[in-house]
């Protein structure tokens, strides 16, 4: 395609060809005895290969895939070589992830774990791959909890997950609900829908800005009269009306705040929490408990 945006490396054009391969079961190291239906498989051997063999049978498939490439850090390692020249890496990883799109299903996602020496060259040539409208985010995770005084420079204290899906039929679950956002919902005054909290009842903008959400509303406790000050409602005179039929105005544990707050209640929100991309060690753990 001309003036098409990619990265170019030696040897990008010369395709690797990989024959079709088949798996072939050790008995002597299977436990399919105590389990004869299981899809479960743990493969020995060249990860290109491995891919190979799985493309003929699970080819659109697989709804998830994590992989934990070399990092290209400049480090020997006991089990494969870290120390690549830049375009020797990416011919490494270009043919394998090229497999791994084709045995993603339709609403699968990839996740790769990463390091800042090859993240910014791994980003594009995942963008080449599988589009760059399927990059979904990327993931820092804190790494290391501590930084030596002794440390030269600026310390590295978190890696990478590039996250990419198949297609726009991607879609994250949500995380459990923690004991901690949980707790923030209460009930003080016993509400037989359950535990609440309190959520601000006044707009960001000022009464200027929004005229249609100024209005006067009255304190049942008390009997007063409240007048927006600097800012709005939040919502039109409707929604405040439907707010005081269905008792879903706080004014305080005795009924004097000067404003009140909305109820929002457990029951009605999403049971689970929205994902995001900060991963702190005391969440996901680090690499000294690895160890360890």
């Amino acid at each position: 395609m001309a003036n098409k945006l990619e990265l170019t490396w030696y040897g990008k054009d010369e395709p690797i060809l990989v024959e079709p391969r088949l798996l072939i079961e050790n008995a002597a190291l299977s436990n399919t005895a105590a389990d004869p239906d299981t899809e479960n498989m743990l493969i020995h051997g060249d990860n290109l290969l491995a891919l190979k063999a799985l493309e003929s049978k699970y080819a659109g498939q697989v709804k998830c895939i994590y992989i934990d490439p070399p990092y290209n850090t400049g480090s020997a390692f006991e089990h494969y070589d870290d120390n690549l020249e830049h375009s020797q890496w990416l011919n490494l990883m270009r043919p394998r992830l090229e497999i791994l799109k084709s045995l993603l299903a339709e609403n699968g996602s990839l996740w790769i774990s990463i390091d800042a020496d090859e993240y910014a060259y791994l980003k594009v040539v995942c963008d080449e791959i599988f589009g760059r409208s399927n990059y979904k985010t990327t993931i820092s995770w804190q790494r290391k909890y501590s930084v030596s005084n002794n440390f030269k420079g600026i310390a590295t204290i978190s890696e990478y997950i590039l996250v990419y899906a198949k297609s726009k039929d991607f879609s994250p679950n949500l995380l459990p609900r923690t004991a901690e956002s949980i707790a923030r919902y209460v009930n003080p005054d016993n509400d037989p829908r359950g535990p609440w909290k309190a959520v601000d009842y006044l707009n960001q903008a000022t009464t200027a800005q929004r005229p249609n959400l100024c209005y006067d509303i009255m304190n049942p406790f008390t009997k007063a009269v409240v007048k927006n000050g600097v800012k709005a409602w939040k919502y039109e005179y409707p929604t405040h009306q439907k707010h005081v039929e269905e008792n879903r105005l706080w004014w305080g544990i005795d009924g004097t705040n000067s404003v009140p707050a909305l109820k929002l209640f457990l029951s009605e929100v999403r049971q689970g929490m929205t994902p995001h991309n900060w991963w702190p060690y005391d969440e996901v753990g680090h690499t000294d408990e690895a160890k360890k």
